[in-house]
């Protein structure tokens, strides 16, 4: 196992508009360079990992003791070139040349890369291109067939005497290694790379949806003589829940998890059980205005779980025609709506059929 992995992450990223550079940012739970450390050495590949900055101390923490760090070069080649001779007296047999600005590469192409690199010199992932391509020379624009056009990823595989020697010759800046045997006219052997290996260049490209989760709960006691609602439809039943509205547990509950996830403290604050204008209201009207605050603010709901606890009516008759209510009102897929019903084993008001209560979990992304 005489390969070795070199992270390239001395890049200003003056397209990225950041006081600091892209690859220190803070990308799912982590800065963005520290996403191919881990996976290298998960992959138990890699004798050694070159970490290639330009200013070592923004590094602040120990790492694995096969992990190197040294100063880059102003450009990327004269960085890469850096790296290489930091390892050659190591003596490697195969190297990876990576960006630390794609953080989402699998442990899988690593695999494949060495794979390739016992019957080549060089091993460059690709993809086709999802866009149409456009190429000017002076004043003119052609089409390229897009089924003959490449993107070239990293890592990037090579046998490090073919690349060494390449890169010392090299005068000029070059985007990426592969360039190098491109221009040479040496053999280069593609393979498949991956959609999710994107380069991270703009702040755009980095911002996670952040999830936020939010949990509600009502319960109501039944009384006779009242229609029973629940999510948003009647249900025959022997009594209704009793409430200052239509006393429906479960679009409540909804309401109190939405506005926990968006920090919107809970019902009462919209919907005061002191105010006649909310007397009798019906849950679904109590629940449009939640919705619009979700809409307003680019908000989207994930999934929604939900657990109707009581002893009758039994759920699973009514369950298909709950979730098609909540689809509809919160304007929704179906599929991101679970019911379950939960007894109490005869205990308590609930057992003894004089109550109903639900609670809810949602989740929620901007």
């Amino acid at each position: 196992m005489n390969n070795y992995f070199i992270i390239l992450a001395s890049g200003q990223s003056k397209r990225f508009n950041s006081n600091k550079p892209k690859q220190f940012n803070i990308y799912k739970n982590k800065a963005v360079f520290k996403h191919s450390i881990e996976k290298a050495i998960k992959s138990k590949l890699f004798k050694k990992i070159i970490l290639v900055v330009n200013n070592q101390k923004l590094i602040k923490e120990k790492f694995h003791k096969k992990v190197s760090i040294i100063k880059g070069g102003k450009e990327r080649s004269d960085s890469s070139l850096i790296a290489l001779k930091y390892i050659k007296k190591l003596k490697p047999i195969n190297v990876l040349i990576h960006d630390a600005a794609r953080p989402n590469f699998s442990i899988k192409l690593l695999n494949n890369l060495i794979i390739s690199l016992k019957k080549n010199k060089a091993v460059i992932p690709v993809i086709n291109s999802k866009d149409s391509i456009k190429y000017k020379i002076k004043n003119q624009l052609f089409n390229l067939n897009r089924n003959n056009s490449f993107l070239t990823q990293t890592p990037q595989a090579f046998k490090f005497k073919d690349l060494f020697e390449l890169s010392i010759k090299q005068k000029s800046n070059v985007t990426d290694e592969a360039s190098m045997f491109i221009e040479n006219n040496l053999k280069i052997k593609f393979i498949k790379g991956e959609h999710l290996n994107n380069k991270i260049t703009y702040k755009e490209d980095i911002k996670d949806d952040k999830i936020f989760f939010g949990i509600g709960f009502d319960i109501h006691r039944l009384v006779k003589n009242k229609k029973l609602y629940l999510g948003g439809i009647k249900i025959p039943f022997h009594s209704g829940l009793k409430g200052h509205s239509d006393g429906d547990v479960i679009i409540h509950s909804i309401i109190d998890s939405i506005l926990g996830a968006i920090r919107k403290k809970d019902i009462g604050t919209y919907f005061p059980d002191n105010q006649k204008k909310y007397k009798n209201i019906r849950s679904p009207n109590m629940l449009k205005p939640i919705v619009e605050i979700l809409d307003n603010n680019q908000l989207y709901i994930n999934n929604l779980d939900i657990n109707l606890i009581c002893e009758q009516p039994k759920v699973s008759k009514y369950r298909d025609k709950i979730i098609r209510s909540l689809s509809s009102l919160l304007n929704i897929d179906k599929e991101l709506i679970n019911l379950k019903g939960k007894t109490v084993e005869k205990l308590g008001l609930i057992g003894k059929e004089k109550a109903i209560a639900c609670e809810v979990i949602c989740s929620i992304s901007k």
